[in-house]
């Protein structure tokens, strides 16, 4: 006898916007863990941010379960855990495992919209009508990836990371590794975010085109559309970094090495000059990047996300040496304004492996995929909520004191 008590109702493919996923919260689908609820401010156009718990490990190394659960992973590879509800460090280069505060029960399965009586086997606490399955993806926020802290999502008997598949039950856990700086976290940090799809329906090249031509994605400098013949698909919507600027303007920043830590807590409040070395405009149109060195870029680009997408940006294989790009991927619906707006740059956090790498003025450096939401979001990124980073042109993290 079925036990159904939530009944979820998709009728459109695409990422679940915030009104969806406050649906799936109501229904069992996405719940804080005991004691933790879900927050109402966790609710972004298109993703929910994802807390941190009440304890850290610090393991060997990294791992995916594959076979196992995530706890006997750690426990194979625990050196020591400690505490987080009251703040403590974590150290640039070591791998931490936080469990989250979040745990996810998908539905296994799906009925079709189309039939009217319930044929499903077994007991369900969800019922979702739907032409698919719900899966989920996470990424790191922003602040996380311009703050250089290197973040996955990891769930038991995984194989890949950052995504969740139909019928996952259970906790979640964090992959924090800092890269530049010693930070200073605590119970409910929130350094990552989710979205849940319903089917997986990324734009063709041709829709990129067709959806600029009548409603810009992409602006010159000055704010102006790209001329269709110069906006550059493969699989993407492509986007270059720029290194013009005017005469000592900034045009990036080098992380320095060694210094105090960030109190994840405490923001606008640091100097930039005490933990980033300015890169300012030379007479070349290169830069040669030092290896394991990180930087902060913004794109040649303006771009912007209409109300009806949503984005998420993609490193760029250059096929020679191995340069990452953007740890921090997702575009909310609203980025960037209106098309009168013109657009906003996005910022690429960069670093080269292994080699010195020659990058250029207009050099292609990461793509963008864009999906359609599955209905147009109740609220939208900068013009509803409190967005940091709304029509930013080169912009650090949050924490560093503002000019």
């Amino acid at each position: 006898m079925s036990t159904t008590t939530s009944e979820v109702i998709l009728r459109t493919k695409g990422i679940l916007p915030i009104q969806k996923l406050k649906v799936l919260n109501e229904a069992g689908v996405i719940t804080g863990v005991d004691g933790h609820p879900i927050q109402e401010d966790q609710f972004q156009p298109n993703s929910i941010d994802l807390r941190l718990g009440e304890k850290a490990y610090r393991v060997r190394s990294s791992f995916l379960p594959e076979n196992e659960t995530v706890q006997q992973k750690i426990n194979k590879l625990h050196q020591y855990s400690f505490s987080i509800e009251d703040g403590a460090v974590l150290e640039p280069n070591c791998v931490y495992i936080i469990p989250l505060l979040e745990k996810l029960k998908m539905p296994a399965s799906h009925f079709s919209p189309q039939k009217k009586l319930f044929n499903g086997n077994g007991d369900q606490s969800v019922r979702l009508v739907s032409a698919e399955n719900l899966t989920a993806k996470a990424n790191p926020k922003s602040t996380t990836g311009r703050l250089d802290i290197f973040t996955r999502v990891i769930t038991d008997y995984s194989h890949r990371f950052e995504e969740i598949e139909p019928g996952f039950e259970g906790n979640l856990y964090l992959e924090v590794v800092p890269k530049s700086f010693p930070i200073k976290v605590r119970t409910g940090h929130r350094l990552n975010q989710l979205r849940i799809r319903h089917g997986h329906t990324v734009l063709t090249d041709q829709d990129l085109l067709r959806v600029h031509s009548g409603d810009p994605l992409l602006f010159d400098e000055s704010g102006t559309p790209l001329p269709l013949d110069e906006v550059k698909v493969n699989n993407g919507l492509f986007l270059s970094v720029n290194l013009h600027s005017n005469e000592n303007d900034v045009l990036g920043y080098k992380a320095k090495k060694h210094r105090d830590l960030i109190d994840l807590d405490k923001i606008n409040h640091y100097e930039v000059s005490d933990f980033w070395e300015p890169i300012r405009s030379a007479s070349e149109d290169h830069l040669i990047l030092e290896p394991e060195a990180f930087y902060i870029f913004a794109s040649k680009e303006r771009c912007r996300i209409p109300k009806h997408l949503a984005a998420e940006m993609i490193a760029y294989d250059t096929g020679s040496g191995e340069l990452r790009t953007h740890y921090a991927g997702f575009f909310d619906s609203g980025f960037g304004g209106s098309a009168e707006d013109g657009g906003a740059r996005a910022v690429l956090e960069v670093r080269s492996h292994d080699v010195p790498f020659l990058i250029e003025h207009g050099q292609t450096f990461c793509s963008m995929n864009f999906e359609p939401n599955s209905e147009i979001p109740d609220i939208i990124y900068g013009s509803d909520i409190k967005s940091n980073y709304q029509g930013q042109g080169l912009k650090l993290g949050k924490h560093f004191k503002q000019k």
